[in-house]
């Protein structure tokens, strides 16, 4: 088993704490992960996207040329990463912020309302939880209880009190998908 995945959007979405948080339920599990994240060099409002790998194999290298699922938070991020998803791969459209349809039609495709969801839950922050969420329930790479054990080490401690509405967030996610 090996899953190759690229989350991309703004900085400030979430998109770097959605990959550690799949690296991190992966080690949990005793899988091989890489995580490479790459933002620009603004702090909130540049771009930021990261390649994640989870497997059961070692892992030779930590990019992601030829992705099985893309997860995109914003119209540049669909732009600039549809390209990467190999044929039959699944692609993970917050359709919140994103009115475009994907150019190809060899792929999965799933739209989230993640912002939508996650205004309606009063935490505009839960978003890319709710993508997360759908994107495991969708393919399984990892168990929800791994995640939620990650999210401590991610976030840290003293954000812990955030779990629960993180978790709801992500149960909103994957039953978009079920």
């Amino acid at each position: 088993m090996k899953s190759e995945i690229i989350c991309a959007g703004f900085g400030g979405q979430g998109v770097l704490s959605m990959g550690q948080l799949l690296a991190y339920a992966g080690m949990l599990e005793d899988k091989n992960v890489s995580w490479m994240p790459s933002y620009g060099p603004e702090m909130r409002g540049g771009t930021a996207n990261c390649n994640v790998i989870v497997s059961s194999d070692p892992v030779g290298s930590p990019v992601v040329t030829e992705a099985d699922a893309v997860m995109v938070l914003n119209k540049p991020s669909l732009t600039k990463f549809e390209s990467f998803l190999r044929p039959g791969g699944k692609l993970f459209i917050n359709s919140s912020l994103i009115d475009l349809k994907p150019k190809r039609d060899d792929i999965e495709v799933y739209y989230i309302p993640a912002n939508e969801i996650a205004g309606e839950l009063g935490n505009s922050r839960v978003a890319n939880m709710i993508m997360l969420g759908a994107y495991i329930e969708a393919t399984g790479v990892v168990e929800k209880q791994s995640v939620m054990s990650a999210f401590g080490k991610v976030l840290g401690e003293k954000k812990a009190h955030l779990i629960p509405i993180n978790e709801k967030a992500y149960d909103e996610g994957a039953k978009l998908v079920k």
